[in-house]
């Protein structure tokens, strides 16, 4: 029995001494923290250029404030708050928030922790002057990022200060560092933010710091991050963000022949800037409550009618089941019923004897709704899946928008909108683009992407991306043929004030998106330049236009 209870007594001695020594690293934090300040060296975050060259985003100088909290002293919190520009309310509520375990996960008294970031270079020289007052606290440098043009905000995303389930999900962070916030720097948060160093210093008995741990053999290099190259044109862009002032809705300006993304606007953007320092949770709450959303991508997330630039898909349908589509023939008389379904021409307008091309070229309701009663739903339904209807479309690996449309051949009331664009059919703006680029590619649909190549500091390249292809999807005669009636819509049609007298060649779909009664009806334009060698295409989507689809063209 006795020698039960010695055993006993020496195994709970083992366990103890094992979790001490072992499993429990707050002494050895205690006792490194007696010896060395190990400072963590935050990498430069990778650069972001254009297409041209052209450096859009780089890095600034910033400061942040440190402290170790078993280190503080006693000392004139006021004289603190007002050298650092903030009230005692705050200074408490930042105490304890970083004391909080639940939004600190990595809280310890040995060890560094955040308790200001940003500071301004005016609070910085005054608390660089006054430190010696402060045990305790020290500061860390950091970097903020600047952007060379206030524009392409929906494009480039900004950086923002990691949440708590942020550092939960990925050991790299802690709090009080940054991370990649919607666009390009959330979808490469990886590549761009480096790898972090440290530098070991030594501290004699005091506590004060001596020099470098053994001249710095222990010490960690940052590795800085990787630079990107855009597909992004940055005059391009500016130049429509200029266009959509005042208006609601997106551009997209793509490259058929590589899927490239010259440009992609979303309206009403803000200046990026506005999301870095101190003021940015300021800026983004504004941001956030405008009743406009100028942080939601029109261009990648809006879904919307497609209006009449979806008689583009009826049209190639009616061809492939009528080879003698050129005899085709309907009188318009501005309105008609179609399966029980009233249509009417916009403004019930009269076209009287229209041909096919004729049909597309003044955007004719009537005849499109005839010749949907005529089609056969299911082969309509496969050539909308074909251009990646009721498909997940990918966006440079970060974001997914599901695209569709509706159609039946058992309730046929479906049918005379659904082939003119309304019904249950909905488009975002990237998607309608590259409907065009795969007429303007000769069947072949490019993936579109806005990412070119990954380099590294010294500028050799870590990744090219190459072009990739969702494979032909329409024949080149289709394309041509299709090609051919879109340049009426731009010559004698709905869209002939605009480009009649033009020094290049345009096709082209005008469309008026009906979608709400006690509203105007959205406005699109689809096109693309040079149809000999198309170099452009182009979707603009104007919310709530006025006067149709001439607002986007």
């Amino acid at each position: 029995m006795i020698g039960g209870i010695v055993l006993v007594i020496a195994c709970i001695y083992v366990v103890r001494l094992f979790s001490l020594q072992v499993l429990n690293d707050d002494y050895k934090q205690h006792a490194d923290g007696n010896a060395f300040l190990k400072k963590t060296q935050y990498p430069s975050r990778g650069l972001i250029y254009d297409r041209n060259g052209k450096l859009l985003v780089f890095n600034q100088p910033a400061y942040d404030v440190m402290m170790i909290v078993r280190e503080v002293r006693p000392f004139d919190t006021l004289d603190f708050c007002r050298t650092v520009g903030i009230t005692k309310e705050q200074f408490d509520k930042r105490m304890a928030d970083m004391k909080n375990r639940r939004l600190n996960p990595g809280y310890s008294s040995y060890t560094p922790q955040t308790f200001m970031t940003q500071l301004s270079a005016q609070d910085y020289g005054r608390l660089q002057e006054k430190l010696y007052r402060f045990p305790g606290f020290f500061i860390q440098n950091r970097m903020l990022r600047e952007y060379a043009y206030p524009v392409a905000a929906n494009v480039l995303g900004n950086i923002r200060e990691v949440s708590p389930r942020d550092i939960e999900k990925d050991s790299y962070y802690t709090r009080g560092d940054y991370t990649g916030d919607l666009g390009i720097e959330r979808s490469y948060e990886n590549i761009l933010r480096g790898e972090k160093g440290v530098e070991i210093l030594l501290r004699d008995a005091h506590g004060r710091v001596k020099g470098r741990y053994e001249d710095g053999r222990y010490d960690v290099a940052p590795v800085s991050g990787k630079n990107l190259n855009l597909s992004l044109d940055i005059e391009l862009q500016a130049y429509g963000e200029k266009l959509m002032q005042n208006k609601i809705g997106a551009i997209v300006a793509i490259e058929p022949s590589t899927g490239e993304i010259l440009a992609m606007v979303s309206s009403p953007t803000y200046d990026p800037s506005m999301l870095v320092g101190r003021e940015r949770g300021r800026n983004y709450l504004k941001l956030n409550r405008d009743r406009y959303k100028p942080l939601f991508d029109r261009a990648l997330m809006a879904a919307y009618p497609p209006g009449s630039t979806f008689k583009i898909l009826t049209t190639l349908e009616y061809i492939r089941e009528n080879p003698n589509y050129k005899s085709y023939s309907y009188e318009c008389e501005g309105d008609g019923i179609f399966n029980s379904v009233s249509i009417h021409c916009y403004n019930h307008k009269v076209h009287g004897t229209v041909s096919l091309e004729d049909s597309l070229a003044y955007s004719c309701n009537t005849s499109f709704s005839n010749i949907g009663t005529k089609l056969d739903m299911d082969a309509l339904n496969k050539l909308c899946g074909d251009f990646l209807y009721n498909k997940e479309l990918p966006y440079d690996g970060y974001y997914k928008k599901s695209s569709y449309t509706m159609t039946s051949k058992t309730d046929k009331s479906l049918i005379p909108q659904t082939v003119i664009g309304q019904g249950e059919t909905l488009i975002t703006p990237l998607h309608n683009a590259m409907v065009m680029c795969a007429i303007a590619n000769g069947g072949v649909l490019m993936k579109p992407y806005m990412m070119d190549r990954i380099e590294n500091c010294d500028g050799s390249v870590v990744k090219k991306f190459s072009k990739d292809s969702y494979g032909r999807i329409i024949s080149s005669a289709e394309a041509q043929t299709l090609t051919e009636l879109m340049m009426s819509v731009t010559e004698y049609g709905t869209a002939s004030d605009y480009f009649s007298g033009a020094e290049y060649t345009v096709a082209g779909k005008t469309g008026t998106a009906e979608f709400n009664e006690n509203k105007d009806s959205h406005s699109w334009f689809i096109g693309f330049s040079n149809v000999n060698n198309p170099d452009l295409v182009v979707c603009v989507l104007i919310e709530n236009a006025s006067n149709t689809g001439a607002s986007a063209t």
